[in-house]
Parts: structure tokens; C-alpha cells; sequence
């Protein structure tokens, strides 16, 4: 277990954003980073999410339709992963999993490996591992940008995206880039990890 309380995210000493607001800061300073760490923590095992081809194939039940769109997407994930190396701008992504795993779960599972296969790091981290952290309610969903900028991500009780907060203070921000780098070295790659527990599975029931 990684054995470590999570950090304070004060709501209060975070900026609001709106989807679209979020979406246009987050892109501006991702763009502009050279030689940065950026991290991406998911809790939560289901989120709805709007223009998705892949995500509406899962709501159909249509999984063949979904792993292939899933395919068609790898190639733009090489020219990413390729752009974040030249860059010096690694963007990590860890998943916490709960098992069994939700539809959702399976399906973003898949996503995740087609990206991690196409060079973009990624690990999975059993809930039990954050469980120290979790004793008062969930960790929160986040991302962190060149170690310098924390988004709080929050949803509906469906899983659909509502705002986000924008923290910059070092204060705030320093000890979730400890807690996630800590998390992240006890995580498992997620593709030893998709082909034990993901690979063999039947398809999921639609979600």
C-alpha cells in the first residue's frame, strides 16, 4: 500500500474554469512546455463523455465498432508521443483500477494501451494502493502541467465533466507533483498489466 495521506486541495484557493475555459487554458500551457513533467491522475471507475465515437460504440454495446475506432486513433498517438519527446514534455497518466472493472473501465483500459503502445507513459495503480489516502472521501481527479500548474477536475454523480479549478500556488501544488510521482513508481505498466487482467476479458455490456 502506498502508505501516504493525500495532500490539501482547498477549493476555495482555486480559480474556476468552465468546460470551455478549462479546455483553453489547459491547451495554451500544454503547448507551450519544454521540458516538463506533466502528470494525470483518474480516479473515478465511469465518466460519460460527449463526442466520442469510441464512447458512443460502448453506450451501443458495439464493441468491434469501438476497438477499431480505437485503432484508427493510433497513429496520431505516435505523432503526439513523438512531439512530447522532441519537446522534453513527457505527459504520465495513472489510472487507479478497481476489480472486477466497470464497463467504462475496460473500454478506457484499451484506449489507455493503444496510447501507452504508441509511446505515451502510462501505469495502472490498484485502489488498494491509495486506500491510506482515501479514509475521509476519493482522491480527487487531476491533472498537473510542468510541475507548476494543478487542475482539479470535477464531475456529476454520472460522471459527466462539470468545472475544473486552476491552482499555481507552490504550496498547493508541489506536494500533489510528490504525491504522484510516489504513486507512479509503485504503479504497474499498464501494458504487463492489460495483458494479466484486460486482454482475455469478453466484451463488455454496453454503458
Amino acid at each position: 500500500m502506498l502508505d501516504l495521506r493525500a495532500p490539501a486541495l482547498p477549493a476555495e484557493q482555486g480559480e474556476p474554469l468552465d468546460d470551455d475555459a478549462y479546455v483553453s487554458d489547459f491547451r495554451a500551457r500544454r503547448k507551450a512546455i519544454r521540458h516538463g513533467e506533466s502528470w494525470k491522475l483518474e480516479r473515478l471507475q465511469h465518466f460519460e463523455e460527449k463526442d466520442s465515437p469510441t464512447r458512443d460504440a460502448l453506450r451501443r454495446g458495439d464493441w468491434d465498432e469501438a476497438l477499431r475506432l480505437f485503432e484508427t486513433k493510433r497513429e496520431a498517438a505516435q505523432k503526439a508521443a513523438e512531439e512530447d519527446r522532441r519537446n522534453g514534455s513527457p505527459f504520465h497518466r495513472l489510472r487507479v483500477v478497481e476489480e472486477p472493472l466497470t464497463p467504462y473501465m475496460q473500454w478506457e483500459l484499451h484506449s489507455l494501451h493503444v496510447r501507452a503502445e504508441a509511446g505515451h507513459p502510462t501505469r495502472v495503480l490498484p485502489a488498494k494502493e491509495v486506500a491510506a489516502a482515501e479514509i475521509d472521501h476519493l482522491l480527487p481527479e487531476f491533472v498537473i502541467l510542468d510541475n507548476l500548474t494543478l487542475y482539479g477536475i470535477l464531475y456529476t454523480e454520472t460522471g459527466a465533466f462539470e468545472s475544473a479549478r486552476r491552482f499555481t500556488d507552490p504550496e498547493i501544488v508541489k506536494p500533489w507533483v510528490t504525491y504522484v510521482k510516489q504513486a507512479w513508481v509503485v504503479a504497474e505498466d499498464i501494458r504487463t498489466y492489460f495483458e494479466r487482467a484486460v486482454a482475455h476479458l469478453p466484451p463488455p455490456p454496453a454503458a
